[in-house]
């Protein structure tokens, strides 16, 4: 059976539920269950802390896992590798101080950085040839410059404001991008290549809707620039020999842009249908 970790509770963990759910695998009923069992789809799920799951993946003991690309990155010289982003729980990391401060990593040398996620900062540091002292804190890390702790943060960063309201302001390079990855042990097992098939296809799923439209047959070659799809669409004669069927797949996020865009070229009759599942 391929074992999964999978994160028992905060911002991951839910999203990661709902799209194993939509992958077709078994979930827990009680928030309590640390191991569920779905021997329909030859899987084991073990329900852990996010930040553990790294290790838990990187030492064999579990062969996938879902977890942040932070985290991942947090547990320096393991051996878990990311092998799929999975397009949830974005987030950035950046530097913060007192606000006039600092204006460049350079003017980090010698001092101290707080974070909760010290081993991920440490290597950027030394990757960018900067030897600082790291704090390491499991929350409230904005608050650590106020308190004399540290003389800047290395955070997430979403809009700013609560930096803002600590006095703080971000400067430097983005450290990291992170979002929820799947990640793997060294060495594939058996059954990792049908988790990320359905993986991906719930990612497209979410992606991606069919559009369906009729037109007419001397406005096609404008309307396949208009809407192209993955390879290119279905075309269906109609009863009407000078009409024809479309069906597309479309970007979520720009159905009604590209909706308004056919009905003003003459399609007419359009409709749109959610994808539950993908194999692309």
């Amino acid at each position: 059976m391929l074992r999964i970790a999978v994160p028992n509770k905060g911002s991951l963990a839910e999203t990661a539920a709902e799209m194993l759910a939509e992958a077709g695998y078994a979930g827990r009923r009680d928030s309590k269950t640390l191991h569920v069992i779905d021997a329909h789809n030859g899987v084991e799920f073990f329900f852990l802390r996010p930040r553990d799951i790294a290790t838990y993946v990187a030492s064999g003991a579990l062969d996938v896992g879902i977890t942040g690309r932070d985290l991942l990155r947090d547990v320096p010289d393991q051996q878990a590798r990311e092998i799929q982003a999975l397009g949830f729980a974005r987030s950035t990391f950046r530097f913060a101080a007192p606000a006039g401060r600092y204006s460049s990593i350079e003017d980090l040398a010698g001092t101290r950085v707080a974070s909760a996620y010290p081993g991920l900062v440490d290597v950027f540091l030394r990757e960018q040839g900067i030897e600082a002292t790291l704090v390491s804190l499991d929350g409230a890390v904005e608050s650590a410059v106020q308190l004399g702790v540290a003389d800047a943060i290395a955070d997430v960063v979403e809009t700013g404001t609560t930096l803002r309201q600590a006095g703080l302001e971000i400067f430097g390079p983005v450290i990291i991008e992170s979002e929820a990855v799947l990640i793997s042990r060294p060495g594939d097992a058996e059954g990792t290549e049908r988790l990320l098939r359905r993986l991906r296809g719930v990612i497209v799923a979410r992606q991606y809707a069919l559009l369906d439209y009729d037109l007419p047959r001397e406005l096609l070659e404008r309307a396949v620039a208009i809407a192209p799809g993955r390879e290119s669409p279905t075309i269906s004669p109609l009863q009407d020999e000078k009409w024809v069927a479309v069906r597309v797949m479309v970007p979520r996020k720009n159905i009604n842009t590209v909706m308004d865009e056919l009905y003003d070229l003459g399609a007419r009759a359009l409709l749109v249908t959610a994808i539950d599942a993908a194999r692309l």
